[in-house]
């Protein structure tokens, strides 16, 4: 008996289960948002979506001591959406602690994309390592492509990825 509740508790508290940036959850509020990231700047959304109407943007954050830019998305009050933007040089720290968080990642890869130039002869490749977590309805995703400077942290929940820029 004495074994499921160690199990029990070991589940309850482990990292996978929720996703958050700085202890701001998906589901969580504009409130905490602003409390978490004070510079941001939070307004309506400029354009129509489906999946947000508000927006907390270009808040500073330190997220495994590192720096970078936040920008919460929000649908009546609720976070949907979270986007860290960071320095590519930081990406194994920044995966390190989101996989200490979160637990092992659902897949992680390196895609290589074929470029051409105008001229139709060939460029050098795009590489775009991505890192992706799931639980449930939720998500989040690290990509480093390799030409950029700043990387993405992208958690989110539902259908917000493939909706927030559709042009309606």
């Amino acid at each position: 008996m004495k074994w499921l509740a160690a199990f029990a508790l070991a589940f309850a508290a482990h990292p996978a289960l929720a996703y958050d940036v700085n202890g701001v959850p998906i589901g969580g509020d504009e409130q905490a948002a602003k409390k978490a990231f004070p510079s941001a700047h939070c307004k309506p959304l400029e354009w129509t979506s489906t999946v947000a109407d508000r927006r907390c943007d270009d808040a500073k954050i330190a997220l495994a001591g590192v720096s970078g830019r936040v920008t919460v998305y929000l649908k009546a009050g609720v976070i949907q959406a979270i986007s860290v933007r960071f320095d590519v040089k930081d990406r194994e720290r920044v995966v390190a602690h989101l996989t200490s968080r979160w637990g092992k990642p659902s897949s992680e890869k390196t895609e290589t994309v074929a470029r051409k130039g105008k001229d139709g002869k060939t460029k050098d490749d795009r590489k775009i390592y991505k890192v992706n977590w799931e639980n449930g309805n939720e998500r989040a995703l690290v990509t480093v492509q390799s030409d950029r400077k700043r990387a993405a942290l992208e958690v989110w929940r539902g259908n917000f990825i493939d909706e927030i820029y559709k042009v309606r």
